[in-house]
């Protein structure tokens, strides 16, 4: 079968079109919002003359000119189709009732990468939670998740919400937007009128992309960062390092692809990572490396570091773990160097009473596990074997494509 995006089947869909045409539209979106043929979702709707009142675009802006963390985007006229951009990363995060009461039908296109820090799944269940408020319909327009169907991470902990955590999840939740909306939608008290646009033709398990469909549609970055597959594959373990002194590689031409600081002892690291917990190892090519960042972290330093590459012939996807390899390097660091300054303390994410890096991780427990000299490898992999489990159990009701 042919693959084709939601937006594509929802253009298909002569009844869905000439629904569209009788409602009033939100549509939820940024530069990644494409159809297969290579047409922003905003310009082909017009073209349907499926009559879109207002974009709403969510952290990095619509057009996904803000580069960094906390650099907030404002509201803005549309020059083409002459509608208001709503910004959901300035004054607002969460979509109020006054956004949303004059609309019949929110139409949600983002693409994801399949982390739960990655803040468009936290929007997407603020418009799930909206859509409830104000019985306005919400459907999905899927894609597809680039990191796959194998879940990795600790799961967040109750009390330890934020917007780079918005539910009870795994860093790497393995489902696509439309399955975690179904999800989103199952724990509330009172539904949404939701409803999935499938992809067709999809293909989780398939090689060589494991959930991108490779070679059928353009990579497009969904935000400035994340600039290829390989990125998205490394990210849910990479973007730990936010909450840390160790470089992620913004301000790099392979930002959440690499680790790495000044002096950083790369050799002792792989080579104690390797006797300690071996199979963390597996799956993935490892390249020591060095870079110097423009920006951010370690300004005009010469890093030594760990580049992460998935974009070979044998990668093996279900093996490589990018959460215990991340885990796995901060605790052999904190070994090699007792009294380093690790864990970064700033504002991140508006969380003012939280140590960055269990904002990211969704609570303390890896920061503790690292800094805790007595716990082992074997602790942490009994926490995310548990939380993985668990997880596989919960997601089954709602996956949608085998």
């Amino acid at each position: 079968m042919t693959f084709r995006l939601g937006i594509d089947q929802l253009l298909g869909s002569s009844e869905k079109v000439n629904q569209l045409k009788t409602m009033r539209i939100g549509l939820v979106a940024h530069p990644a919002s494409m159809t297969s043929s290579g047409d922003h979702s905003l310009d082909a709707l017009f073209k349907k003359r499926c009559p879109v009142a207002r974009v709403f675009g969510p952290q990095h802006g619509m057009r996904g000119e803000v580069q960094d963390n906390m650099l907030e985007s404002g509201d803005y006229q549309d020059p083409t189709h002459r509608i208001p951009i709503v910004s959901l990363y300035g004054e607002h995060r969460r979509p109020t009732d006054e956004m949303i009461d004059d609309l019949d039908v929110i139409l949600f296109d983002l693409q994801d990468i399949g982390c739960r820090i990655y803040t468009y799944i936290s929007t997407l269940k603020y418009f799930v939670e909206a859509c409830a408020r104000r019985e306005c319909e919400l459907w999905i327009l899927d894609r597809p998740n680039p990191a796959g169907r194998p879940i990795d991470g600790l799961t967040l902990e109750p009390g330890e919400e934020s917007f780079v955590g918005c539910d009870e999840i795994p860093t790497r939740h393995g489902l696509t937007v439309g399955e975690l909306g179904l999800w989103f939608n199952s724990r509330q008290e009172k539904s949404t009128n939701l409803a999935v646009v499938e992809m067709a033709g999809y293909e989780p398990g398939k090689r060589p992309g494991f959930g991108w469909p490779s070679g059928t549609i353009p990579w497009v970055n969904p935000s400035p960062n994340a600039s290829s597959v390989n990125m998205a594959r490394c990210f849910p373990g990479t973007v730990l390092l936010e909450g840390t002194t160790l470089s992620e590689g913004r301000g790099t031409t392979v930002p959440l692809e690499i680790i790495g600081a000044p002096k950083f002892p790369v050799t002792a690291v792989l080579e104690d990572l390797a006797l300690e917990a071996p199979h963390w190892l597996e799956g993935i090519h490892l390249r020591p490396c060095f870079f110097e960042p423009t920006f951010h972290k370690h300004v005009g330093k010469l890093c030594t570091g760990i580049q992460f590459h998935t974009d070979f012939n044998n990668y093996q996807h279900e093996v490589f773990k990018r959460c215990r390899l991340t885990a796995g390097i901060l605790k052999i660091w904190r070994a090699i160097e007792p009294d380093a300054d690790l864990w970064r303390y700033h504002e991140y994410e508006y969380e003012l009473d939280r140590k960055p890096i269990d904002v990211i991780n969704g609570g303390p427990k890896l920061r503790q596990w690292v800094d805790d000299d007595q716990q082992g490898y074997s602790t942490m992999e009994s926490m995310l074997n548990e939380d993985e489990q668990r997880w596989e159990t919960e997601r089954q009701p709602f996956i949608l494509y085998s």
